[in-house]
């Protein structure tokens, strides 16, 4: 079939929506068991065991908090605070050297958490940064607290603030996806005190997706972490082996009683939009030049029941989204950028298919060749191109021991894009089962597909399996169909992992099949087998005080095709020290082979000839952990192919003060071979000036010596009221002659206004 019509569109969705409507009815919370100790009775706040599960109880307001991050309100003297937090680093499972408290309160509309952490030398606690969902909010003291709200012990929302009252927010999935671009309607109060700092976290229930009214059991846990002594400590104590994800892993986490939810009102959010642009593309045929433009749009959130959502958008924009940071490829291999675009990522752990999604999209663990079968840029993007979205459709969340995810969008023809009218179809199952392992399955479906007007689906089923605290095991398998091509169109892949902190290990199959054909999805490598091999040993010196953790680590990755003939190995061994004050060095030596059946032109007018290539190289990295000047400086010598390569960089973060820093990155790779000299240059420099914890504006400038381009993108951002924004977007590119630009070739001014309703 041709195109799938906007009629036609229409009755899927609502066939998506009659199939979840369909479901089983969400049950009550009342009487789920406990997985730990006795609910705590009152006056008491919490009760623990001898295993150390931890079951903590909320309190009942009689009138809101004053929210100021102070901890003034009689209601804090009056109930008891939860305290006694353990470490999970230095000393895993040791009482945590600086003491935490929490209380937990509720009342008809609003969750209520409060934490005091108390410091020993509050003159170095760190905080600096004040923008919403930075990264480098996790090199300042922050506490981040999760919250399971079906109490299925996986999967969770998570929010975290530091000492200046930043708002972070996370959606959390299978212990092990994690979106970190997940937003919800919430706030926060953070103060610095005498003895330490303080915040005040207020949380709508209407932010939160729960199974019923009533009385609720939820799975709940807190990490707080001390950058100046490296130190992370639990309400509910986390293994040192799972690091920084130890938030993530909710099977651990504590069990929150006492608290009571109202009816579901009618849980509708609309947001519509309004947007004016002037843009100039001299590449686009023909050349538009300050072309003004006005438009408008809306998207609807609707909840089903109290655990499902149903999203819609209309009209869908996304010019408010930051460019992307522009990479160096020196392989024949695609490459891979992020989405950031809003109606995307959320749930976006739901349609994450096989391996968890950042390892799958990061390209540098085990599992970075494994294809993703849904990749949302795939929808409403043809190559650097914008192909305008008509509208969509999505229900994500959980019925029952399910997680359901489906989507539906339709975008337009774009001519400038070349890219003809098309529909988009996910449909994404998983069933839980066992303690911590789960079933699931993928379909997908593209008409027409990228050439031609035929459709293309996929289908695949895939398992994940965990074993006591540390051992993984999981597989896939999927099929794809394309008209017109011949060959096998399957993939699959099984895993097995040991990931213990002082030993770890893992081995994996993966095949993709010559015809396999993912078009909503992400291919790197075509038409291979790969067979893959690591070990690890992390021991923890007691006798070196400055040394945390030496880890050593050696692997093997060997690629056929599918007749077994080599294609690609690589040999590596890894030695990594962690410093105790939080730096890193670590040093890799790898031995490369390459059988090229074709030459690919590496970089413009250089091209590598068909053969096998056998080279090596030794590249070192060390890592400034939290202060003023921060990042990883890291070089890399040897050979490449049949010559030589050399590469130094730094990525880093210099604060000038808690709302202006400088975040400088550099890469300069020197390539010597025998067809060639040349020399790549990336540049760039992002500046970030923040106004208070919801207004921010940033500059990001990037020079790229493969394309000869110099882009920017300056970005204003006031969210003006909770889920409401103003963006404000100015963005260029041009092109450069040696070390001068010659002109410009596209340029792009936005205004861009949102405005929530809720009901």
């Amino acid at each position: 079939m041709r195109r799938v019509g906007g009629a036609l569109f229409v009755v899927r969705l609502s066939l998506c929506l009659a199939s979840v409507a369909l479901a089983p009815p969400a049950f009550g919370q009342s009487d789920v068991p406990i997985d730990g100790p006795p609910a705590p009775v009152a006056p008491e706040v919490v009760s623990r065991d001898a295993e150390g599960h931890v079951t903590v109880r909320a309190v009942r307001l009689a009138e809101p908090l004053v929210l100021d991050g102070l901890l003034q309100d009689p209601i804090y003297s009056q109930v008891r605070a939860i305290s006694d937090f353990t470490q999970q680093e230095p000393r895993e499972g040791e009482p945590a050297t600086e003491r935490t408290e929490i209380w937990i309160f509720f009342d008809d509309t609003t969750l209520y958490v409060a934490v005091r952490c108390l410091d020993s030398e509050p003159d170095r606690i760190i905080a600096n940064e004040m923008r919403r969902d930075s990264n480098n909010i996790f090199q300042n003291d922050n506490v981040q607290l999760v919250i399971d709200t079906f109490y299925d012990r996986r999967s969770g929302v998570l929010f975290q603030t530091n000492a200046l009252g930043a708002l972070s927010d996370q959606e959390v999935t299978d212990e092990r996806n994690f979106n970190r671009d997940w937003n919800t309607v919430w706030d926060v109060k953070a103060a610095r005190t005498d003895d330490g700092w303080s915040a005040e976290f207020v949380i709508p229930l209407k932010s939160l997706r729960y199974r019923a009214s009533g009385p609720q059991t939820w799975g709940f846990n807190i990490q707080r972490r001390i950058p100046w002594k490296n130190e992370r400590s639990y309400l509910s104590g986390v293994p040192a082996s799972y690091g920084g994800r130890g938030i993530y892993k909710l099977s651990s986490a504590a069990t929150l009683v006492g608290l009571e939810v109202p009816p579901q009102g009618r849980n509708l959010e609309i947001k519509p939009y309004a947007i004016s642009a002037m843009t100039t593309n001299r590449q686009a045929s023909p050349i538009v030049s300050n072309d003004l433009t006005g438009d408008a749009g809306f998207d609807v959130k609707y909840g089903l029941t109290k655990g499902l959502t149903a999203d819609v958008t209309y009209n869908t924009d996304f010019a408010q989204v930051e460019e992307d940071e522009q990479q160096v490829n020196l392989t024949r291999f695609g490459l891979f950028f992020p989405e950031k675009r809003e109606f995307f990522l959320e749930g976006q752990g739901i349609f994450g298919f096989g391996p968890p999604a950042r390892e799958n999209q990061a390209f540098g663990g085990a599992t970075s060749l494994a294809p993703v079968m849904f990749f949302s840029r795939q929808v409403g993007l043809s190559g650097n191109q914008e192909v305008p979205i008509l509208a969509g459709g999505r229900v994500t969340g959980r019925a029952g021991r399910n997680t359901v995810g489906l989507l539906n969008i339709e975008t337009k023809a774009s001519e400038r894009a070349g890219a003809a009218a098309s529909n988009f179809s996910v449909v994404r199952m998983r069933r839980d089962i066992l303690r911590r392992s789960a079933i699931g399955l993928i379909g997908t479906h593209r008409a027409p597909r990228l050439t031609g007007d035929a459709s293309n689906q996929v289908v695949g089923v895939d398992a994940a399996f965990a074993f006591f605290e540390n051992v993984t095991f999981n597989s896939y398998y999927a099929r794809s169909r394309t008209p017109g091509r011949r060959g096998d169109e399957s993939s699959y892949m099984a895993q097995f992992a040991y990931a213990a902190d002082r030993y770890g290990m893992n081995v994996e199959h993966l095949t993709v099949g010559d015809a396999f054909n993912p078009e909503i999805g992400f291919l790197r490598r075509e038409s291979f087998r790969r067979n893959y091999a690591q070990a690890r040993f992390s021991p923890r010196p007691r006798s070196t005080p400055s040394v945390r953790k030496v880890t050593m680590e050696s692997s093997l990755d060997y690629i056929t095709d599918l007749d077994g003939r080599l294609e690609s190995r690589e040999a590596q061994a890894s030695a990594r020290v962690e410093f105790s004050r939080g730096d890193f060095l670590s040093n890799d030596y790898t031995r490369n082979y390459e059988r090229l059946k074709a030459p690919f032109e590496i970089s413009k007018g250089v091209f590598i000839l068909p053969g096998g290539y056998s080279f090596q190289n030794f590249r070192s990295e060390y890592y400034l952990g939290p202060q003023r000047v921060s990042g990883r400086f890291f070089g890399s010598r040897g050979t490449f192919y049949d010559g030589s390569r050399t590469e130094v960089g730094f990525n880093g973060r210099v604060d000038m003060t808690s709302q202006f820093s400088v975040e400088p990155r550099v890469t300069l790779n020197w390539i010597d071979l025998p067809v060639g000299r040349f020399t790549t240059r990336l540049i760039g420099s992002r500046v970030n000036f923040t106004m208070s914890t919801r207004m921010a504006a940033s500059a990001l400038v990037q020079y790229n010596s493969s394309n000869n381009t110099v882009s920017s993108n300056v970005r204003f951002r006031w969210e003006y009221r909770p889920g409401s924004d103003l963006f404000v977007v100015y963005s260029d590119g041009r092109e450069t002659g040696g070390t001068r630009l010659v002109g410009l070739q596209n340029q792009l001014f936005v205004i861009k206004v949102t405005r929530l309703f809720r009901f």
